[in-house]
């Protein structure tokens, strides 16, 4: 009977479980507590919090198990490191939850963050809410997960980590591992999966720079897979996005001399102001590899100078 009542009440929890909460854990001895703190004061009835201990060598693994044991809501993974694509996937196979979210280990949420998004994601399968410094968001709703992106400029901001998403959507889908910028590749092909797209001006959440993460120390070759991560997204392109992945395209150059992956195209510059639009005026009478090379002078005459 004893078995029955706790299988019930497992079942129980599974149903009603509303978000799955998935942080990803490697090397964040001074930052986890934070995190996993801002998490729990959520007011969120249904939450599950994944911590997936990526094989950290430090105190990591003993603090995510001391979370298991003070609250319920915690389960834990341990796994041997895999980078941080793998264990987001892990935490994916583990979640109950009828949405997901992400958060990284060095990084927190506001307060009151998820429960407004919830109750106001509707019928959508994305909700995308604020990012501290960096990026305030508008109530808007978009059918054309296409016209959210260019109208969002998306492109400038495809972290894994501000956005609500239906469980669902991840059905057949997952971050690729070993690859930098794996936000990058994912987030178009869950677009593609989406119906619906939400954004807020509710929430907010706290990204902390780390000049030592995978991003910030990304070289040329990282860099190449972010200009093919976006080039492979299939995603529409206009005047505007052309010449974010002409910055792109340009210090790909500069640090490794390969061919051109970016195709040249004419741009509307009236589009542009400043050095944008000298950028694209230029674009449009001499072609990329002029601009690259400009650059690359202009960075040798004087750091960090760019145009």
């Amino acid at each position: 009977m004893q078995i029955y009542l706790a299988f019930y009440s497992l079942i129980r929890t599974f149903a009603s479980m509303k978000l799955s909460v998935i942080i990803p854990v490697y090397r964040v001895e001074s930052t986890l507590d934070r995190c996993v703190e801002s998490v729990l004061a959520q007011q969120v009835d249904g939450m599950e919090v994944i911590l997936v201990d990526d094989g950290s060598p430090d105190r990591c693994p003993m603090m995510c198990d001391e979370w298991q044991r003070k609250d319920q809501r915690i389960s834990v993974i341990h796994k041997a490191n895999g980078g941080l694509s793998d264990a987001r996937n892990a935490g994916l196979d583990r979640a109950c939850g009828e949405y997901v979210t992400f958060v990284d280990s060095d990084d927190y949420v506001a307060p009151n963050t998820y429960g407004p998004a919830l109750q106001t994601i509707g019928d959508a399968d994305i909700m995308e809410y604020p990012v501290a410094r960096r990026l305030p968001l508008g109530c808007r709703e978009y059918s054309d997960t296409g016209e959210y992106w260019r109208t969002e400029q998306v492109y400038t901001h495809t972290y894994a980590w501000n956005k609500i998403y239906r469980r669902a959507l991840f059905s057949g889908i997952r971050y690729p591992k070993g690859r930098i910028f794996e936000d990058v590749y994912t987030l178009p092909l869950l677009l593609r999966a989406a119906r619906k797209v939400r954004t807020t001006d509710r929430g907010c959440y706290h990204y902390c720079y780390n000049p030592a993460g995978i991003t910030a120390t990304a070289d040329g070759e990282g860099l190449a897979q972010l200009l093919d991560a976006h080039l492979s997204g299939g995603m529409t392109m206009d005047d505007r996005y052309y010449l974010y992945l002409l910055n792109i395209q340009s210090d790909v150059w500069e640090a490794t001399r390969a061919p051109l992956l970016l195709t040249r195209r004419h741009v509307d510059t009236t589009l542009f102001h400043g050095i944008s639009k000298l950028k694209a005026i230029t674009n449009n009478l001499f072609g990329i590899k002029f601009i690259c090379r400009t650059n690359s002078l202009l960075h040798l005459v004087k750091k960090p100078a760019r145009w």
